[in-house]
């Protein structure tokens, strides 16, 4: 059950974090109405709370696996939401991100129950 709370979790911070730096981006360089950046800016703080609720008690190793999440969510967005088409080498590389994240969060660790 730690194991999806911990998936779920990384999800929904990923749709917070890149969706409000995605309405920012479309307000500002993109000429959407500046309220898409407020919602950014909500979505965005969203994200840092949704954040405080993984298992894991250590904010810089939760923050570090989650960039590797952010890469990979990053180019699933652009491909979903601005018909961008990642090559081989985003491929390879968010690739390489997602099993960092599983390493960061799911090696066994000395003195872990």
């Amino acid at each position: 059950m730690t194991t999806i709370r911990i998936i779920v979790l990384f999800v929904f911070a990923a749709l917070a974090e890149i969706g409000g730096a995605w309405l920012i981006w479309q307000s500002v360089r993109e000429a959407k109405p500046w309220w898409w950046a407020g919602l950014g800016v909500m979505a965005l703080g969203t994200y840092g709370f949704i954040a405080t609720l993984q298992p894991d008690a250590n904010f810089g190793r939760i923050l570090a696996a989650y960039g590797g999440v952010f890469v990979a969510g990053s180019l699933a967005w652009g491909m979903v939401l601005d018909g961008f088409r990642p090559d081989r080498w985003d491929i390879i590389g968010s690739m390489i991100c997602l099993i960092g994240v599983a390493v960061i969060m799911f090696a066994p660790r000395p003195g872990a129950a």
